[in-house]
């Protein structure tokens, strides 16, 4: 089984994308277990850019194998596309998935649902062994709820609403997100250009 390594010390992103490439052929190894040390600093100014910082540090500790990297915000239209990249940071140095939240939603009071239409975007970037780079782009469209809603996920899903299902993200278990997530969509794309260039059938 091809090892692909993942530049991410997320634990719950780390979970979300092994489970998109179970039954792939190809097995997800954490940084941990390819003995990478350190934090990466996202210094880019756009979802890409930070993607491919994250792959290409990681790159060079990676053993010969496939790199991937990703990259996610939540762009509101009220908020001018705010979060955006800097989702993760919303509230501050060292928040905490709630803090944005509740900063969100502090931010949206009283604003009516037709403008409280958001977009969830993840960016794949993928480094081969030869260096060669390429990127994939997944997104969903939704909107921000007035309050959180459900147990799962991580991140804003308690506050995304995916009109489709009727519920948050956080309202669906793992499975069930993973068949209409942004980050599902990047990254069957990226296994279509991971198994092109090493010249297997595309999923």
């Amino acid at each position: 089984m091809t090892e692909i390594v993942l530049a991410s010390n997320n634990k719950n992103k780390a979970k979300e994308i092994a489970h998109i490439f179970k039954g792939s052929g190809f097995r997800i190894l954490t940084l941990d277990e390819i003995g990478f040390k350190g934090d990466i600093k996202e210094t880019g100014e756009t979802l890409k850019e930070n993607a491919a910082i994250k792959a290409r540090a990681v790159w060079k500790k990676a053993g010969g194998r496939t790199v991937i990297a990703d990259d996610t915000g939540l762009e509101v239209d009220y908020l001018a596309k705010a979060p955006g990249v800097y989702s993760a940071r919303f509230a501050g140095p060292g928040c905490t998935y709630n803090d944005n939240n509740v900063k969100l939603l502090k931010l949206m009071q009283g604003v009516k649902k037709p403008q409280r239409k958001a977009l969830f975007r993840t960016v794949i970037c993928i480094v081969f062994p030869d260096k060669a780079e390429a990127f994939a782009e997944g997104r969903v469209s939704g909107y921000i709820t007035e309050k959180p809603g459900g147990k799962d996920g991580f991140g804003y899903d308690p506050v995304f609403f995916y009109r489709p299902a009727g519920r948050t993200f956080a309202e669906m278990n793992l499975s069930q997100k993973n068949k209409v997530s942004h980050r599902q969509k990047a990254v069957k794309k990226a296994l279509v250009i991971i198994k092109k260039k090493q010249g297997k059938k595309n999923v």
